[in-house]
């Protein structure tokens, strides 16, 4: 019964979408993986899709699966590139991990119009400026 599986709460990762560079022609966004933790994630795997409307007509990307492997405590890795034509859409990662032998996962979901400039802070560890979920 799913009333008796544990409850893996992921805590102390974060998913961002950075501003890596910009001209006056072009911004270039990444999205990162942050494992803010004291210990290292093993067997990372994200699979990323972007969904919504665009001219009034539903809108969906392709399904993207990214194998990181494994990542370091205090660390974080590039997922992929990101364009700033879908900051429109909803942009979800569903993140999955192994600490030892225990299995997390969680869905990060950044909403249509929230990557904007009046959310963007200082992304810990990167040191760029982005929108995170923690």
């Amino acid at each position: 019964m799913k009333k008796d599986l544990p409850e893996n709460i992921v805590e102390d990762v974060a998913m961002a979408v950075v501003l890596i560079s910009e001209t006056p022609e072009v911004e270039n966004w990444n999205v990162y993986l942050i494992n803010l933790k004291q210990e290292p994630i093993t067997n990372v795997l994200i699979s990323s899709k972007g969904y919504g409307e665009k001219d009034s007509k539903p809108v969906k990307t392709s399904v993207l699966r990214h194998f990181l492997g494994d990542m370091t405590a205090q660390s974080f890795t590039a997922v992929e590139a990101i364009d700033t034509s879908v900051f429109g859409l909803t942009n979800e990662y569903w993140l999955s991990y192994y600490i030892g032998s225990t299995i997390y996962d969680r869905k990060f979901i950044f909403l249509p119009e929230s990557i904007v400039d009046e959310n963007l802070i200082k992304i810990p560890l990167v040191n760029k400026a982005g929108v995170m979920i923690k």
